[in-house]
């Protein structure tokens, strides 16, 4: 009789061992793999909204050191030259200028943003997750950089037109070749202005990837909560 009650407790203590053993395990587990894919999307259309946004209003490259177009290296010695003789102005009108394109293209990325971000796979996701801080950034330009570019250079170089960045370069390239002894530079401008803007762009937005996963006040969903709340 008393080994049969103990042998009755003791699978008792098992069973009830069990059952908490299956809670526990049960919270601690993390979010399922598609869960986790629509958090991580979830996060990449926060994070690049914002970015976009941010870089797209007026100064959101220029008022961003992180950011700002800054004069191409290839040219800086002319500048140097120019502003020395009496053409800081232009000088600094060009660079404003370039970055006003980049401004005014920025929110043709969004669609293209969308676009990738529907075609993440859980697999990419489950990937993601376990990286650094930007690992979801780094994976997301790797998928929409050469489709940007494709997209974003035409736009770069529409915009430099209208805002006359095209004009201020050939004026200042003008201005520097008369001056005697200077060699003549050349620069493909689109080219340059394109790649600068998109790397701001990506800036940003792993600026905003590295909030959501280490702040939690940035978590401003539920969703969001459950997949970075770790």
């Amino acid at each position: 009789m008393l080994l049969a009650f103990l042998l009755s407790a003791t699978l008792l203590r098992a069973g009830m061992l069990e059952d908490v053993m299956k809670h526990v395990g049960g919270q601690a587990k993390g979010p399922d793999e598609s869960t986790t894919a629509s958090g991580l999307k979830q996060a990449l259309s926060i994070g690049t909204e914002k970015a976009v946004k941010n870089v797209s209003r007026t100064n959101g490259y220029f008022d961003n050191q992180a950011i700002k177009i800054l004069m191409p290296e290839k040219i800086r010695k002319v500048a140097d030259v120019l502003g020395k003789i009496g053409y800081q102005k232009q000088v600094d009108e060009f660079v404003l200028s370039m970055n006003r394109a980049a401004e005014k293209a920025a929110p043709k990325a969004r669609a293209i943003f969308i676009d990738a971000i529907k075609g993440m796979s859980i697999e990419d996701a489950r990937k993601i997750l376990g990286g650094g801080d930007t690992a979801a950034t780094e994976y997301f330009e790797k998928k929409t950089r050469g489709k940007l570019y494709d997209e974003f250079k035409p736009v770069i170089s529409s915009s430099m037109n209208q805002v006359g960045c095209t004009r201020s370069y050939k004026e200042m390239m003008g201005k520097y070749e008369t001056v005697p002894f200077v060699s003549k530079q050349s620069l493909d401008l689109d080219h340059y202005v394109t790649n600068k803007a998109l790397d701001g762009l990506f800036y940003m937005v792993g600026q905003e990837e590295k909030k959501i996963r280490t702040d939690p006040a940035a978590r401003v969903t539920d969703l969001l909560k459950k997949v970075f709340g770790k």
